[in-house]
């Protein structure tokens, strides 16, 4: 018998990412309701998702083996007391399933009982005979045993390992593995949620629970008031979800506006050589003090200089929003007083770093079209940090990446790029050299209508303006809207 899923449950269970199984449901591959996915019309599309039954025992014997081992239940399964909970409450409501089915059962006898007795005072009554005889055999129906749906035993299983959250009012969804927190858990899935501290102190990620129940797996100090406890209100950064699905009730930001200003001061954890003539640092910010950015945003940064003088400098961050904590930024050798003094040596781990921002909205707008990034040497920063939040975000259909160097060492990060091709069916990237900017991107524009220019995609560009400029002109001769161009000139 056919159950119906959700289209993140189902893509789930088929090993594809949502936006795959979105892609399918807009061509009419696979049929929806509701918002719904039924697990027939799902094995119709992913037939190679069903297991020969004879297989079964072995499998379940795998799973246990593979569950229950040190690594996995220190990493990624949820702790005993959450399982414990999800476990119990999925027993309740399998409890109150069968006693419903037992009221039904009870009825459904009562009612065989009547139209029997009904047929044998009236022996000559056909269709009282019929009555009576259709619900013996309708009664018989519904107790004969079904054979299991697979997917069904999966998705019970993965109801208590890895629980589902709903967030309204925009209907997202993420999961919630492990031991994460739901706020952890809701940054990695890309969502734009509010918060502060990250741990515990100051209440600004406070939300209400609507549906399901939450276990708290973190401390916490901030004190929710008696009527916000009556209300349902909780944390997200010190709290898991306890029920194998939960909703919850938050506002999340809608761009860059809603991203309050913000000043840390952070600490240097790794300056690390990328190319001769670039470098990555790795700044990590306090726990009880985490940056909160979009992605594609930038941030200023200052420290000390070789004389006592403060240097400053406006950089991308290169990194995405799903951790907080750790922020990358690249700088490039030039004549600026902030890169010589990155590129002088007397940068340490440990030195501390003031942070003001973020600033900028090159930033992800919503959308369901295809997103195509084009990048001139270090422009590839907020590139990698939209394209690292759109993987997290999981909802675009495809992804390209278009990369123009201007130096020798300028694919700096040509291992990342062959590593996400490698691993995601849905991205393709292609590098280019050119020693001027601007005909390097009348190069990119030919080789995007060449190999994958399509007017009905979501494009950003990111370098120097030269490039962003020529670019941008070349993509609207093309046809296409200017509202499906971002761009953001940087060095």
């Amino acid at each position: 018998m056919s159950q119906w899923l959700t289209v993140w449950r189902a893509a789930h269970l088929v090993g594809v990412s949502r936006g795959v199984l979105q892609q399918r449901v807009r061509s009419g591959e696979l049929a929806i309701s509701d918002g719904l996915v039924s697990t027939e019309a799902l094995l119709r599309l992913y037939p190679q998702a069903q297991l020969e039954d004879g297989g079964a025992s072995e499998q379940v014997a795998q799973i246990k083996e593979q569950a229950f081992g040190r690594r996995v239940r220190e990493r990624l399964l949820p702790s005993q007391e959450v399982l414990a909970q999800r476990m119990f409450r999925q027993s309740q409501e399998l409890a109150d399933l069968r006693r419903h089915l037992q009221r039904y059962h009870a009825l459904v006898l009562e009612l065989r009982d009547a139209a029997r007795a009904q047929a044998e005072a009236a022996p000559g009554d056909a269709a009282l005979q019929r009555l009576a005889n259709q619900a013996t055999t309708g009664l018989a129906r519904v107790l004969a045993t079904e054979p299991v749906d697979r997917l069904d035993a999966m998705d019970d299983m993965l109801k208590v390992m890895c629980a589902q959250v709903t967030v309204r009012p925009s209907g997202h969804q993420f999961s919630v593995e492990g031991h994460d927190t739901l706020l952890q858990a809701g940054l990695r899935a890309g969502l734009k949620l509010n918060y502060g501290c990250g741990n515990g102190s100051c209440g600004m990620c406070k939300v209400r629970v609507i549906d399901g129940a939450v276990a708290r797996v973190q401390p916490c100090d901030y004190p929710l008031s008696e009527a916000e406890k009556v209300q349902g209100y909780t944390l997200m950064c010190a709290h898991t979800p306890a029920s194998s699905e939960l909703t919850i009730e938050t506002l999340e930001a809608g761009g860059p506006q809603d991203i309050a200003p913000q000043q840390i001061l952070a600490t240097l954890r790794e300056l690390r050589t990328l190319a001769p003539d670039t470098r990555l640092l790795h700044v990590q910010t306090p726990r009880s003090h985490r940056l909160r950015f979009l992605a594609g945003q930038s941030v200023t940064l200052g420290l000390g200089g070789d004389g006592g003088d403060d240097l400053h400098a406006t950089l991308p961050v290169a990194s995405c929003p799903c951790d907080d904590r750790n922020l990358h930024f690249l700088v490039a050798r030039t004549d600026d007083a902030f890169a010589r003094h990155v590129f002088g040596g007397g940068l340490k781990p440990g030195t501390p770093i003031d942070l003001w921002g973020p600033q900028g909205d090159f930033v992800l707008e919503g959308g369901e079209r295809p997103l195509v990034f084009a990048a001139c040497d270090l422009g590839f920063a907020p590139v990698k940090s939209l394209i690292e939040h759109a993987l997290a975000r999981d909802e675009a259909p495809s992804l390209a990446l278009f990369w123009l160097a201007t130096r020798p060492d300028g694919h700096f990060m040509a291992n990342q790029c062959r590593a996400w091709s490698a691993a995601l069916d849905g991205f393709e990237h292609q590098l280019s050299y050119h020693s001027d900017p601007a005909a390097g991107a009348r190069q990119m524009a030919e080789a995007m209508r060449a190999d994958l220019f399509d007017i009905a995609c979501d494009f950003y560009l990111a370098g120097p303006e030269p490039f962003v400029q020529t670019l941008y002109e070349a993509l609207r001769a093309g046809g296409v809207a200017a509202g499906q161009i971002h761009s953001e000139a940087c060095p």
